[in-house]
């Protein structure tokens, strides 16, 4: 196949059969290049427990369900899971009750690397009627059942009234589709010579800011069936302080300087075509408070029990941080374990390689500069339920093309 023969076409399919973190564990798996979200999530932690300790304790007789979404391939999602149901232990005795039963669902698109995933899971505990705490106690072990979920968290995954806690971190900026328009020539929102919003006109940002909010609006109308009474959710996604939607932040940084340059070298070198490059586009938007606050009090299903812009840091964990070549392969990585499959389908494995390393090379000449400006901030949102909404009230699963 010649270098600008036709790959998948990624714009125009249907992202929820093919996006997902880089599986594996290979130098560019996500599972080896997680360690930022990791420490995010760390500095977050007194953050979810105030969110646990909204939570309802309802009978032990029912189990205690939390859901993890977007949970990817990675180690963070049993941590967190760990830490949740550790909390809501200790909860339920000091409220004189003997903890329940834990179900743990890890839930994600069906491209997602669960293999990866479950191979990380301890064993369940065989505590043969010891108590809840000692069995959290066993170290190695888990003391919750655990399933997959495949499926898109726009639309609903679980039965009415059956799950008590929800949990996503680092997934609602990725978008369920490309917005039309932004892949329309004809349209002033066509995103001519870029692969991201990032510094884009301001009809593309519109595009993508409309898309963002059907999202998540989609996403809380089937979690406000999926609740039970008295459930919380906790959520956090890649966020901007900016007002102006083109102004990406970290994210912006991301993929919109050396990633976006090394796209532009490929078409200099005659390698892809223009078009081939602009036909492909980063499914992210990092909202601003405003964005996904106007969306939660639209929903009217949730009390808003904080929502908040927080620093989370560099997505870029290196431990020589005077070596710039290190620096400049932890970016590479960095974009290659959250976009690589993507690229991969778009212009194929050969190329998205060369894509890659002059992403690394580029990034090496400003190591320095990486160090000190890329900062992620991250929307972080603890609601609870306020009123159920009837099964009736999610679109019974529509295909997004």
């Amino acid at each position: 196949m010649s270098p600008m023969g036709d790959n998948v076409a990624v714009s125009n399919i249907n992202l929820e059969k093919l996006l997902s973190m880089k599986g594996g564990k290979g130098e560019g798996s996500y599972a080896n290049n997680s360690q930022a979200q990791a420490l995010h999530a760390r500095s977050m932690l007194h953050l979810l427990e105030e969110a646990l300790d909204g939570v309802r304790i309802s009978s032990p007789e029912a189990p205690f369900v939390v859901v993890d979404l977007g949970c990817s391939c990675g180690s963070n999602t049993i941590y967190i899971v760990d830490v949740i149901i550790k909390h809501m232990v200790k909860r339920y005795e000091s409220s004189g009750y003997e903890p329940p039963e834990f179900s743990a669902f890890f839930s994600d698109l069906p491209s997602n690397d669960f293999n990866t995933l479950f191979q990380l899971l301890p064993p369940l505990e065989n505590n043969g009627g010891s108590s809840m705490e000692e069995c959290l106690a066993s170290n190695g072990h888990r003391s919750y059942f655990a399933a997959g979920v495949p499926g898109s968290f726009y639309r609903r995954l679980f039965p009415a009234r059956s799950v008590d806690f929800f949990h996503s971190a680092f997934s609602l900026h990725w978008l369920s589709q490309m917005p039309e328009a932004v892949l329309d020539r004809r349209s002033a929102a066509y995103n001519k010579g870029r692969v991201f919003i990032h510094g884009a006109s301001e009809s593309t940002a519109a595009a993508y800011k409309r898309q963002f909010q059907a999202d998540l609006a989609e996403f809380l109308r089937a979690r406000s069936i999926e609740m039970k009474k008295g459930g919380s959710m906790f959520l956090v996604c890649l966020g901007r302080t900016p007002v102006d939607p083109t102004d990406q932040g970290g994210a912006g940084l991301l993929f919109g300087t050396h990633f976006q340059d090394a796209w532009d070298d490929l078409v200099q070198e005659g390698l892809i075509s223009a078009e081939k490059r602009d036909n492909f586009n980063i499914p992210v938007y990092a909202p601003s408070l405003q964005d996904f606050k106007e969306v939660v009090e639209a929903d009217g299903s949730f009390t808003i029990n904080k929502l908040e812009v927080f620093k989370g840091g560099s997505p870029l964990v290196v431990s020589r941080p005077d070596d710039a070549s290190e620096v400049g392969r932890a970016l590479a990585n960095s974009c290659r374990s959250v976009s690589g499959v993507l690229v991969d389908a778009h212009i194929g494995d050969n190329l998205s390689e060369e894509l890659f390393l002059r992403v690394a090379s580029r990034a090496t000449s400003h190591a320095k500069d990486l160090l000190e400006q890329l900062q992620f901030f991250h929307i972080v949102a603890s609601l609870l339920l306020l009123k159920a909404k009837s099964c009736g009230g999610v679109k019974s699963n529509p295909e997004k093309t």
